[in-house]
């Protein structure tokens, strides 16, 4: 499988569940450790080799605009792509950059933080046709919210089946995946009026055994997705997120 430098990162959404702490910001731009989560995530990536990223934005767009105006990010190439149905699940987001996308690609969420090795190593697994990998966390007693937690059923190295609310699991997904841009035509296949979740993907494509899992041990990741999220992840920061190559953001690269 050819190399993949190509990342597509969501970042749409109105995170309306971080309000209290964003105000009228952009969840990617709401900072940890005084760099805003969009920073993280794309530094992360450009660590694991990631030299083109495809951003979906949507809910208050202008503002990310404007911080890639104002901080141009030496070494990577960002296509910005605008979703105006923003108010939709995140598959209709994945959609919308479907044009932007040919080849095997990394799929990140714009608020989920992660180590750069983990990315890296899962960048490294061969990827068959049609076929996505997920990341995932088998520390199913270490999770910080739960409730909020996307679930995942594994059978060998295969996802069977994921959500937020299913019973019987035995990992969480990290957020990360490893796609082949056949996710477009079964993203397409399963909207219902218009609309789908990348989880509603993911089950159509468990079902033919195109969806495997990648199990990250115990590497580091967190979703900030909320006030309580936010404040874990900056208080953890030191200890799992901070690698010292990237301290000086894209200046080192």
């Amino acid at each position: 499988m050819p190399k993949v430098d190509q990342c597509l990162i969501l970042a749409a959404g109105n995170g309306s569940r971080l309000v209290s702490s964003s105000g009228t910001i952009p969840k990617p731009l709401v900072k940890v450790q005084g760099k805003p989560l969009l920073e993280h995530i794309m530094l992360r990536a450009r660590e694991a080799g990631i030299s083109k990223f495809v951003i979906v934005i949507g809910f208050r767009g202008d503002a990310i605009r404007r911080w890639f105006a104002q901080r141009p990010l030496p070494g990577v190439e960002v296509t910005l792509v605008e979703n105006t149905e923003y108010h939709k699940d995140n598959g209709v987001s994945v959609l919308k950059a479907r044009d932007e996308i040919r080849n095997p690609f990394l799929l990140l969420m714009s608020d989920h933080i992660f180590e750069s090795r983990t990315a890296e190593s899962l960048l490294q697994q061969p990827l068959g046709e049609g076929e996505v990998i997920l990341a995932v966390d088998p520390n199913i007693d270490t999770v910080f919210d739960l409730d909020d937690a996307t679930k995942v059923r594994r059978e060998g190295d295969r996802i069977v089946e994921i959500g937020k609310q299913i019973t019987h699991y035995d990992a969480f997904d990290t957020g990360m995946f490893l796609c082949s841009p056949r996710l477009f035509d079964i993203l397409e296949s399963a909207k219902k009026n218009g609309n789908c979740s990348l989880s509603d993907g993911m089950r159509k494509l468990a079902k033919t055994d195109k969806f495997r899992a990648f199990d990250i041990g115990d590497a580091a990741w967190q979703d900030v997705d909320t006030p309580e999220a936010l404040a874990y992840a900056e208080m953890v920061f030191d200890q799992y997120f901070s690698p010292t190559a990237l301290t000086e953001g894209f200046a080192n690269v």
